[in-house]
C-alpha cells in the first residue's frame, strides 16, 4: 500500500479516536436520599432535571436524591437526556424521650432566634465553589463510635410525632475528638445554636458540603482550610440533645441526603 495513503489513514483513526466522547459514569445507586458522583468528557454541559450543574476540570460533577422523591431523574449531558428511575426507600421509627420541652415545642420567643440560625446553615449549603474535594472518599469522622440514629428515621419526641431525622448520629463520652470526613472550608462555625449547638459545616465542593452538629469544642473558625482526618472539636451534646453525639448531615445545596452513602456503612 502506498506510503501516502497508509499515512492519511493513520490521520483518520487519530483524529477519529482523540473526537471520540466516553459513556457518561455514575458512582452511587439512584435511591432517595442517595448521593451521586458522576463522571463525563471535561467541558461538557450538564443538567439535572434541567438545572445546570458545575462540572470540574477533569469532568466530575455531583448531584443528591431528596428523602421523598418519587419521580424519574432526567441527566441531560450535551444534547442527550438519560433517564434514571429513583427506587424507594423504608424508613424507621425512632422514639426519643427526656428531651426538655422547649426543645421538643419552643416557645414563641425563640422563634426569631431560630429563623436566624436556620438562614446562617442555609446560606452555608447555598455555596456553590468550584472545590472537587467531593469526588473524594470521605472518612468516618468518630472512631469506635455507636450508631444511635439513622437517615429517614421518624422522630417522636416525648411522644410527639416530629420530622424526620436527616443525619447520622455517632455517640461516644463528651470530649471524644471529631475528625473531618474530607477536605474543605469551614463556612460556618457557631457555638451555641438553639437546635443544633456548636455546630460546623464544610464545603467540599459544587454544593456538597457536611454540617457537624451538637459538638462540645470547636477547633476551627470560619475561611479555614481543612485536611481530611484533622481534628475540628470534640463531641458534646449541646442543643436539642439527650447525650453526648455527633449528628452529621450530608446535602446537596438544600438537599439533605443520607451521609451513610459516603461512608459506606449502610
Amino acid at each position: 500500500m502506498d506510503c501516502k495513503i497508509i499515512y492519511k489513514l493513520l490521520l483518520l483513526v487519530i483524529f477519529f479516536s482523540s473526537t471520540q466522547t466516553h459513556a457518561i459514569e455514575f458512582k452511587g445507586k439512584f435511591i432517595q436520599g442517595h448521593f451521586i458522583i458522576g463522571k463525563t468528557d471535561p467541558g461538557t454541559k450538564i443538567l439535572i432535571d434541567k438545572k445546570k450543574v458545575k462540572v470540574s476540570k477533569d469532568g466530575y460533577f455531583a448531584f443528591g436524591i431528596e428523602k421523598e422523591r418519587k419521580l424519574d431523574i432526567t441527566i441531560t449531558e450535551g444534547n442527550k437526556n438519560i433517564v434514571k428511575k429513583v427506587l424507594k426507600r423504608k424508613y424507621k421509627i425512632q422514639k426519643i424521650e427526656g428531651l426538655p420541652g422547649k426543645k421538643v415545642t419552643p416557645p414563641e420567643e425563640f422563634y426569631v432566634r431560630i429563623k436566624k440560625e436556620g438562614k446562617l446553615i442555609a446560606e452555608a449549603r447555598a455555596i456553590d465553589s468550584d472545590l472537587s474535594f467531593f469526588k473524594d472518599k470521605f472518612i468516618v469522622p468518630v472512631d469506635d463510635a455507636i450508631i444511635t440514629g439513622v437517615y429517614g428515621s421518624q422522630r417522636i419526641l416525648n411522644g410527639i410525632p416530629k420530622s424526620p431525622h436527616l443525619g447520622l448520629d455517632f455517640a461516644k463520652k463528651k470530649g471524644t475528638p471529631i475528625k473531618a470526613m474530607n477536605n474543605g472550608i469551614v463556612t460556618l462555625a457557631e457555638k451555641d445554636l438553639f437546635y443544633t449547638g456548636a455546630t460546623l459545616n464544610f464545603d467540599h465542593g459544587h454544593g456538597v458540603s457536611t454540617l457537624y452538629m451538637h459538638m462540645d469544642e470547636i477547633f476551627v473558625n470560619v475561611g479555614d482550610h481543612i485536611k481530611k482526618g484533622e481534628i475540628v472539636g470534640t463531641i458534646g451534646t449541646s442543643g436539642r440533645s439527650t447525650g453526648p453525639h455527633l449528628d452529621i448531615r450530608l446535602n446537596w445545596f438544600s438537599i439533605k441526603l443520607d451521609p451513610a452513602t459516603i461512608l459506606n456503612i449502610q
